[in-house]
């Protein structure tokens, strides 16, 4: 067998493997919700950012499509979650760091959501930005604190 021919092969093997662990990803934020609670504990930050990130771009698309009661429950939700993750982590002291990152991200996102929005759609992003901030200066307390045990 020719390199070039092991080199496509092994692509193929790998492009196919992604496309299966991707699948996995896409599930739907009902069957993510009620997985939380019953999942390990070193598994629920992973689950909730993975909520979290669903319900940014559901909210983002519900935004786009004027559907604003539902985007401001999908934003709830990114909250609820985010907190969900931050108290996870803390409690396992694992995934701080990912988490972190995570709400960063969301929050950045978020704030690009709210500059297409109207002005008198704007206060509860706004507000929820304020509170994934929170949830990161937390985080960030917790992971650099002089007093770990």
């Amino acid at each position: 067998m020719t390199t070039m021919r092991r080199l496509t092969i092994s692509i193929f093997v790998m492009a196919f493997a992604l496309t299966l662990c991707g699948g996995a990803k896409d599930e739907p934020v009902g069957e993510l919700k009620s997985r939380v609670e019953s999942a390990r504990p070193d598994d629920r930050p992973g689950i909730c950012i993975q909520i979290a990130h669903q319900q940014l771009l559901n909210a983002d698309k519900l935004y786009n499509d004027g559907q604003i009661e539902q985007a401001r429950a999908a934003v709830d939700d990114i909250v609820i979650y985010s907190e969900k993750a931050r108290d996870s982590a803390a409690q396992t002291k694992k995934h701080q760091k990912n988490v972190e990152i995570a709400v960063r991200k969301i929050s950045e996102k978020l704030r690009d959501i709210k500059r297409t929005l109207a002005f008198e759609d704007q206060p509860p992003v706004e507000q929820a930005i304020k509170r994934l901030e929170d949830i990161r200066t937390a985080l960030l307390k917790e992971m650099f604190s002089k007093d770990k045990k």
